[in-house]
């Protein structure tokens, strides 16, 4: 009958726990252009009208080579390892939120002896012996009533920081994919350079020839030996630089993929196809998939039921405790039925003055949340303008590269006219060392913006969120947008 009234008010409590305070998540507004302004038009083919990003988007450059190279940094790279860690860190500290949730339960088992003092003011009745030993054997456990959901917020706070975790892993897995793509792609340029400067070097070995004969033969000056000696040199010490530069390009390789040492055979960049762009109306709904803005919502979402945990230790706490086991002074005893104990309690504790700590707390709480919305809302209005200067970049580098195109072909017949010039005594040797840097010049300069066009496909893909939508992001959608891309 006792336990009866025990527990009665305690399973009246547990009907109250379905309330938990502070705030439910509702993901914020964020102000978002209704279009892309800078937006080109879409090419009108089926074939620039990919249904979707692909998640694995480096395969569209159609290079095996650089498949190769991101999928080993996405095992080997040491930043991803420490961020696949952290991941598991997060799901450890969600365990453990939840298990809060749970009776504890507890053994205990204990021996203890003690000696009754003879001379305090109430003696002990005689023959009551001094020593007396104490054996004890329990099942114990504590269980706190959620009343007021401060373990539910604390575990809705835990799920949300683990997912945060996962969305961070999944930036740094497509920050390293980006990395890994724009050093490749400045490799590539780097051995395109090369082999126009070894050109460069022949067309000026070429030369010198020339200027010799002609100067050995009494139609030039020792001048135009000179210059083309100079001239000469020059392409050799371009030829030692782009050489540096493509080492050191190839170091930043292994390290991106885990591989010192690493040796890449040389290849062309005007070999590599520019992907595929996105079609026109593609929704800005595309851009909820990224993982920085996933992972900026789940870290608001963490913070806003981080304030419902501090409201929550403004009410009373109350646990329920019990024990159930045996106790006796001889270990023989220990297990019998005259042995048995049990216990069941229940405790509140409300908190009366604090000085303002726990409001402060949540006042803390608060501005951390305010601080996560912020947060969120430059991530969003962050992606868009990514999208809108890779679409930027995408459109002028295209044009830039058919100037360049062109300025390639005038450079070169140029060049040939020059060299056809001297060679009949028509022009000075000046007229064809000014033609060989210009079309140097031009070529090296079609390369740069070859190169800059495909950075900024890398870039497109990756500001679209690379292709993360495999899992649902939270909730509201987004405003739609259409997007569209040209090349």
């Amino acid at each position: 009958m006792n336990a009866r009234r025990l527990l009665t008010p305690t399973l009246l409590a547990a009907l109250l726990a379905g309330c938990a305070v502070g705030p439910d998540y509702r993901r914020p507004d964020t102000a978002l252009p209704q279009a892309f302004a800078e937006a080109p038009a879409a090419a009108n083919t089926e074939a620039s009208r990919p249904a979707a990003i692909q998640q694995d988007w480096w395969t569209l450059f159609g290079d095996a080579t650089l498949n190769e190279l991101v999928q080993k940094a996405l095992v080997y790279n040491t930043d991803l390892q420490a961020a696949a860690a952290r991941v598991e860190e997060a799901e450890g500290l969600l365990r453990e939120a939840g298990a809060a949730q749970w009776p504890q339960v507890n053994a205990e088992l204990g021996s203890s002896r003690t000696q009754a003092s003879t001379v305090t003011a109430t003696p002990m009745p005689a023959g009551t012996p001094r020593l007396r030993d104490a054996r004890r054997a329990a099942l114990t456990t504590s269980f706190e009533l959620d009343l007021w959901g401060r373990l539910r917020r604390a575990t809705e706070a835990a799920r949300a920081q683990a997912l945060s975790t996962e969305y961070a892993r999944d930036t740094v897995q497509l920050s390293v994919a980006g990395l890994v793509a724009a050093n490749y792609l400045a490799l590539r340029a780097h051995d395109a350079e090369l082999v126009v400067t070894q050109e460069s070097l022949q067309s000026r070995e070429s030369a010198l020839r020339i200027a010799k004969s002609r100067f050995e033969g009494g139609l030039a000056s020792p001048l135009d030996v000179h210059q083309a000696e100079s001239a000469l040199a020059a392409a050799q010490a371009q030829l030692v630089t782009v050489r540096q530069q493509r080492a050191l390009a190839q170091n930043q390789l292994g390290l991106l993929t885990g591989q010192p040492g690493l040796a890449i055979v040389a290849g062309d960049l005007r070999q590599l196809p520019l992907p595929p762009t996105p079609p026109a109306g593609l929704p800005s709904t595309l851009l909820q998939a990224r993982p920085d803005i996933r992972q900026a919502e789940e870290t608001l979402a963490s913070a806003n039921a981080r304030i419902g945990v501090a409201r929550a230790a403004l009410f009373p706490t109350v646990s329920l405790t019990g024990s159930l086991g045996s106790e006796s002074a001889a270990l023989s005893n220990l297990f019998t039925a005259a042995a048995g104990t049990w216990s069941l309690g229940l405790g509140l504790v409300a908190p009366i003055f604090d000085m303002g700590r726990n409001q402060a707390r949540v006042d803390q709480a608060s501005a951390q949340q305010k601080q996560a919305v912020a947060g969120y809302q430059k991530a969003v209005q962050t992606a868009f303008r990514e999208v809108m200067d890779a679409l930027v970049n995408l459109r002028e580098a295209g044009e830039g590269e058919k100037a360049q195109s062109l300025r390639v072909d005038a450079a070169k017949k140029a060049q040939s006219i020059a060299e056809l010039r001297y060679q009949a005594g028509y022009s000075a040797f000046i007229d064809v060392l000014d033609a060989q840097r210009n079309a140097n010049d031009a070529m090296l300069g079609f390369i740069a913006t070859r190169q800059s066009r495909l950075n900024a496909a890398v870039d497109l893909l990756k500001s679209l969120g690379g292709g993360w939508q495999d899992s649902q992001p939270r909730s509201q959608p987004a405003p739609q947008a259409p997007l569209a891309a040209g090349g």
